[in-house]
């Protein structure tokens, strides 16, 4: 038992390292093809990785009016996080968008949870939230109004609250369906609605792209996403939710390191110190 968990931690960190090196990878992106084309690519890829995912599992497909209703809700709102994301990190730095987006999420869905189901908060709680909205007032550079609205910091805003959407809907949903054939049905939605969306681009100009685009490209859609998520699954069902929330801490700094490494990004003060108040007023929310 102990080496099985011994084992899942240390998948845990390499599924940490994929979801950081993924911002860096979509930054890739942006230099080459339009938004559409990305979008329905990376489903599209996302869709295919999970066949072999799904048999591997064999567990038998259920599905029912609530698990279609989860499923297209948050079909709808992972393409508008792909589209906030893309903008925003094509006009801003890939590191600091990790940042933003993953210590901002944890506490707005916090919130969003309090405000739906009128949660009565206790005084750490009151105290985590202040210290989530002082780290974002720091992260946002909100001591500019006018630089925020023009900065990229509003699309990793908008893509924080989407995705704090998508956290609320998951966790309901894994009342009617398995996360993971959750998961291979959102892409398969969000494939056939990109497709529509990008059906008059020329889709298969992506053919024309060199080793650097579909490196990005299969990085974001197979390992980013499908085998990260699988694996953050897997870990949850073995070690708990606790222990395995407590590991995406480490993707801001491995996002950080990555887009440094590859991107020559420089890390910006404001960045580390408002990430680190942000993370901390996240492990006080999630402490029991």
């Amino acid at each position: 038992m102990k080496n099985e968990t011994q084992k899942f931690k240390y998948l845990l960190l390499l599924a940490m390292l994929l979801w950081g090196g993924g911002w860096t990878a979509l930054k890739i992106l942006t230099y080459t093809q339009t938004i559409e084309l990305i979008i329905f690519w990376r489903f599209f890829l996302m869709s295919l990785t999970f066949i072999p995912i799904l048999y591997v599992f064999n567990q038998p497909i259920a599905l029912n009016k609530k698990a279609l209703l989860y499923i297209g809700s948050s079909s709808i709102l992972n393409i508008l996080f792909m589209i906030f994301s893309f903008i925003g990190i094509s006009a801003g730095l890939a590191g600091s968008g990790s940042v933003i987006i993953t210590t901002f999420s944890p506490v707005l869905t916090f919130i969003l949870f309090a405000l739906i189901y009128k949660k009565h908060l206790t005084s750490t709680q009151y105290f985590s939230l202040f210290l989530g909205l002082l780290g974002g007032f720091i992260l946002l550079e909100l001591d500019d109004v006018s630089l925020f609205l023009q900065s990229s910091n509003i699309y990793f805003l908008l893509c924080a609250l989407v995705w704090a959407g998508v956290t609320l809907l998951s966790q309901h949903s894994a009342k009617h369906i398995h996360p993971i054939h959750y998961s291979f049905f959102i892409s398969i939605i969000a494939t056939i609605a990109s497709f529509i969306y990008a059906f008059d681009a020329d889709l298969l100009s992506v053919f024309d792209e060199g080793l650097k685009f579909w490196v990005s490209l299969i990085y974001l859609a197979v390992f980013g996403q499908a085998v990260a998520t699988t694996i953050f699954f897997m870990a949850s069902s073995k070690l708990g939710s606790q222990t395995t929330s407590s590991f995406m801490f480490l993707v801001p700094f491995f996002a950080l390191l990555s887009a440094w490494f590859i991107l020559d990004e420089a890390i910006e003060l404001h960045i580390i110190v408002g990430g680190c108040i942000s993370m901390l007023a996240v492990y006080y929310l999630n402490k029991k």
